[in-house]
């Protein structure tokens, strides 16, 4: 008698097995079915809700460049609108600038690289 020979776990059922780029469009499909059977057809992701105004943002960034440039002394007001965030503390750092307060309402911003070379554990 002739002994059955064992199954090989990859036999000719490739048409079965999923690639990464087909489970993840099922996986959106599935979303999208959700999401449209809940009546949800208004996505705030999909618009682009806010303008940018080019000019202002240009000013602004034109401004902190010489506001680091130059080292002038700035205002709390003056150092809010270049951040874009009010400083809470004596030394405020967001996005790369770092803004130092000197005395009371004044403040000097500069880059965050200049303020350091090493790395800090």
């Amino acid at each position: 008698m002739s002994e059955p020979q064992p199954k090989d776990s990859k036999n000719n059922d490739s048409h079965t097995d999923i690639n990464p780029e087909q489970a993840l469009g099922l996986v959106s499909l599935g979303l999208m079915q959700k999401l449209s059977d809940k009546g949800i057809d208004n996505l705030n992701w999909l618009k682009e809700d806010e303008k940018c105004d080019t000019y202002e943002l240009r000013q602004r960034l034109e401004l902190t460049s010489l506001a680091i440039e130059t080292g002038a002394p700035l205002s709390t007001s003056e150092v809010s609108k270049l951040l874009g965030v009010r400083p809470g503390s004596s030394k405020v750092e967001r996005g790369g600038l770092i803004a130092k307060k000197i005395s009371r309402n004044v403040w000097r911003l500069i880059k965050s690289s200049q303020e350091s070379s090493h790395w800090r554990n």
